[in-house]
């Protein structure tokens, strides 16, 4: 499959697509900035101009180095066949360092966390700005409602709104640019915060200038999400449209600014600047804007985190989920479990924290620790492609002092709030460590049998045994086997130990994911003529998985060049094709000695398998057509054991009490067959 077909066409539609899918969490972020950095000043001084300059001042460089440097004009780059975000980031560079997942799930755990969060305050602070209008509105139940409405279109896909999303971000930055021009242009002496020295002062001098800081990281908190949506939207597109959102939020930021500076009498930490700056007459509209934009804005982080879990399962750094497709758009895609996760955990946010103001002191932390993670493997992803030391090492330093910096900020929230995303953030981890590390210790005790000439012989010594019943025409293994002559052991015990398994043809499936986003081909190899086959295909990481659709396709394809039969073989049913069954096997866990801290981890491994995934409709095979087998782990595990036990008993005195009947000549028919057996 050509990957160039993935790329996302340049011009107005896509700039406008940019705005409407990329920019909805840092596009709210006006909403609360200036608002909790005035709750974080002391008494007296929240419309202390040297301050919140300062403030101001942090914010268009964290915008600019941040969001500016960091994200639009390098990490960017960094893609993986046009798709961006960071586990496209780790699976550019796992082969040459292996262990960066712990990096790679650290970061996507703050990332999912933080989809917990945003929707929450975002969200809430737009119903607070309808409540000061008409105090009778309940702000908790209005919030949990306008939440229930959004994580319940889900299901249906949001195609029919995805089309409007960007011309509505569109006129809300227009909008955001507007009503800053109206504070500003009066009192243009705020421009002054463009100077750097404001900044600097202000960390050095404010009181609590750490705590603030935190407030001021919120507005970049997007920042990640852009480069996770490199994939949707495009390079190009994504680059042109910062600008504009970019120029429109600066200038949002600054009337703000030159509203509290120039009303100190009507600032105080209840007060939000966002909605006080606008005209009396338009208020109303603008919250009724806000909360359309706070909506467009969740539903953008929403899908983001459905395609996280999506690269997650392709990575085979989460369980297999259930993945629905409900439209025909690249990309959108719906997650039933992590939908109904998402939304228990925002109503949870809400009830929990209450407001805004609370919530606030939850948000942040999360992120920053994920913009630390892609910093580190954006380092590797330097090594990685050679680029000079003096280029890599001093860009990293500078990107991991800040992050450091509003790190540290943030930890200020822990016992405030931030315990919240942390808990979520780290509930992630241990699912993804346990999964990410079981896997790799079961293939620790794989054992592969050779698909020689030997073993061949056996399959089709069982396949003609009319004595064992035939389970199905055409017998499918899904293998993880990389050799195309090689099989696991499990599967052989499956074959010829557990139950002998005659079929017409036998078919061993490896589908593989790779590292290329779109990849699809395959190869097939031949291992006894009409009989065995071996199929390996390569699917990209966001390549739907359609397993049973894939091997019917290129088996009715081998029939078309004659090199198999899929026709019954049943004598009645010879113009039917015939019929297909796709076998799993898993092993259990029983009598595997590990280390002390690896059985912790098989037995989480083991629980999330259970509770949280299906083999059968990860690869979306028909439920009815496959067949789960469970085999032991380690097949020869107690050959040593049975052979002391067979010793003792040789050993041991036997004692017959009681005399033996004779034999009739049936009994004697029967024994004399039995030994013949066993000879």
């Amino acid at each position: 499959m050509n990957n160039s077909n993935h790329r996302v066409p340049v011009g107005l539609v896509g700039i406008i697509s940019a705005i409407g899918i990329v920019y909805g969490d840092i596009g709210t972020s006006p909403l609360y900035v200036l608002k909790s950095i005035i709750y974080g000043l002391p008494k007296h001084q929240w419309a202390n101009p040297t301050y919140i300059l300062g403030a101001v001042s942090c914010i268009i460089w964290t915008l600019t180095l941040q969001t500016t440097l960091k994200y639009v004009i390098i990490t960017l780059r960094a893609d993986n066949k046009g798709e961006g975000g960071i586990l496209s980031l780790y699976a550019l560079i796992r082969r040459k360092y292996r262990w960066s997942f712990v990096i790679a799930i650290i970061g996507a755990a703050a990332l999912l966390a933080d989809g917990a969060i945003t929707p929450a305050i975002t969200i809430i602070t737009a119903v607070e700005g309808l409540n000061s209008l008409y105090s009778s509105i309940p702000i908790i139940p209005v919030t949990l409602l306008i939440i229930a409405v959004l994580f319940l279109i889900q299901p249906l896909g949001t195609a029919a709104l995805g089309r409007y999303f960007g011309i509505g971000m569109t006129i809300w930055f227009t909008t955001l640019a507007i009503l800053g021009l109206n504070r500003l242009l009066p009192h243009l002496e705020v421009l002054a915060a463009f100077n750097p020295m404001y900044a600097i002062n202000f960390i050095i001098h404010a009181p609590q200038a750490l705590v603030i800081l935190g407030a001021i990281f919120m507005c970049t908190t997007g920042a990640e999400a852009l480069y996770s949506d490199l994939g949707h939207c495009g390079l190009k597109n994504i680059r042109i449209s910062w600008g504009f959102v970019k120029v429109c939020l600066l200038i949002s930021y600054l009337g703000q600014a030159a509203w509290i500076i120039n009303n100190p009498s009507l600032v105080s930490p209840g007060v939000n600047p966002f909605y006080m700056m606008m005209p009396e007459w338009f208020r109303l509209v603008g919250i009724i804007m806000s909360t359309v934009a706070a909506f467009i804005a969740c539903q953008a982080l929403i899908s983001g985190a459905f395609t996280i879990i999506s690269e997650a399962v392709s990575l085979e750094l989460w369980p297999n989920v259930h993945i629905r497709y409900p439209t025909l758009i690249k990309g959108q895609m719906y997650i039933p479990s992590i939908n109904y996760i998402l939304f228990a955990l925002c109503c949870m946010m809400v009830l929990g924290f209450g407001s805004s103001v609370n919530l606030e002191s939850a948000y942040g932390l999360a992120i920053t620790l994920s913009m630390l993670m892609t910093t580190i493997l954006l380092f590797f992803y330097f090594m990685k492609n050679n680029k000079p030391l003096w280029y890599s090492i001093p860009l990293t330093f500078f990107f991991l002092t800040v992050e450091t910096g509003f790190f540290v900020a943030n930890v200020q929230k822990f016992f405030h709030g931030g315990y919240a995303s942390i808990m979520i953030a780290g509930f992630i981890f241990s699912i993804m460590y346990a999964w990410f590390s079981g896997r790799r210790l079961k293939r620790d005790y794989n054992t592969f049998d050779r698909l020689d000439s030997e073993y061949l012989s056996k399959i089709i010594s069982v396949s003609h045994d009319k004595t064992v019943e035939k389970i199905a025409t055409h017998l499918f293994y899904l293998t993880r086997a990389q050799s195309p002559h090689s099989i696991e052991s499990k599967i052989s015990y499956s074959l010829f130990e557990k139950k002998p398994k005659r079929a017409d043809t036998y078919w061993f499936v490896a589908i593989n994911r790779m590292d290329e986003p779109y990849q699809f081909d395959y190869n097939i190899e031949i291992l006894v003529p009409y009989k065995v086959f071996r199929v390996n295909i390569n699917l990209g990481f966001k390549v739907d998985m359609h397993a049973e659709q894939y091997i019917q396709l290129i088996a009715t394809k081998m029939e078309q060049q004659k090199l198999v039969c899929l026709s019954s073989r049943y004598a009645s049913l010879k113009d039917k094709r015939g019929d297909s069954l796709y076998v799993i096997v898993e092993r259990t866990l029983r009598n595997v000695d590990t280390y002390f801290i690896q059985k912790p981890l098989l037995v989480l491994y083991t629980w999330i398998k259970r509770k949280f995934t299906s083999d059968t409709e990860m690869f979306d095979l028909d439920p009815t057509s496959t067949l789960i087998e469970y085999v032991p782990i380690v097949v020869n595990e107690y050959e040593n054991d049975s052979e002391t036990l067979k010793q003792l008993i040789e050993q041991s005195q036997m004692s017959i009490t009681g005399e033996i009947p004779a034999m009739d000549e049936q009994e004697e028919a029967d024994e004399a067959a039995s030994l013949a057996c066993s000879r």
